[in-house]
């Protein structure tokens, strides 16, 4: 894969509004306001592919991403915002859990989790989580770029330290929206995973 050719396909409210499933997908997941738009847009070369807004809750739909006509990159909800209802969250939240559980095309999740703080506890039981359904994973550092080096690196740490209490191994990178840090390392688990059966 060479990343260049990119388009929106969809908004999809729910599991039944999604594409056929035709393609490999790649979902992006985590807090509100960690960055997925930006790293979406870096990742697939393009400058305004994924709406990105300084409003968390903003993206309220899965929304479906064909890259290079190979694969569908999806943007999930983010969770944890304190001004939608609690009522929609809760939604969102059903509606998340049904796409990660039942979406056959599904190779990989990358969550995401901003550097610069520690993994919440939302992040935590979300990491338990995945690993319980024993979906593959990896985790992904943002805004890596607003770091030290030695600040990232206990950053990382911190991030390994609590996977390993979890018994969890999955990759762990940390990257930049704005500098495309580690946007190679994310493309190459994605042509990795891309004919990857998880059904095997």
């Amino acid at each position: 894969m060479n990343f260049r050719k990119a388009e929106f396909i969809t908004s999809a409210p729910s599991i039944k509004e999604c594409p056929e499933e035709s393609l490999p997908e790649f979902c992006f997941a985590g807090r509100s306001n960690v960055g997925k738009s930006t790293l979406i847009n870096k990742i697939t070369n393009q400058k305004k592919l994924a709406r990105t807004s300084n409003t968390p809750g903003k993206t309220q739909q899965m929304n479906y991403y064909k890259i290079d006509d190979e694969i569908y990159i999806v943007d999930l909800p983010g969770f944890g915002f304190a001004k939608v209802p609690k009522k929609e969250r809760d939604r969102w939240g059903r509606d998340i859990k049904q796409y990660l559980l039942m979406r056959k095309p599904l190779k990989l999740i990358f969550h995401l989790v901003d550097s610069r703080h520690n993994p919440t506890g939302l992040d935590q039981e979300f990491f338990y989580w995945m690993a319980s359904k024993q979906k593959p994973f990896a985790v992904l550092l943002t805004k890596a770029d607003k770091l030290s080096k030695n600040k990232l690196t206990q950053s990382e740490k911190k991030v390994n330290d609590v996977l390993s209490k979890m018994n969890i191994e999955v990759p762990v990178i940390p990257c930049s929206g704005d500098t495309g840090k580690g946007v190679q390392e994310i493309q190459s688990l994605i042509t990795e995973f891309k004919d990857y059966d998880l059904n095997e």
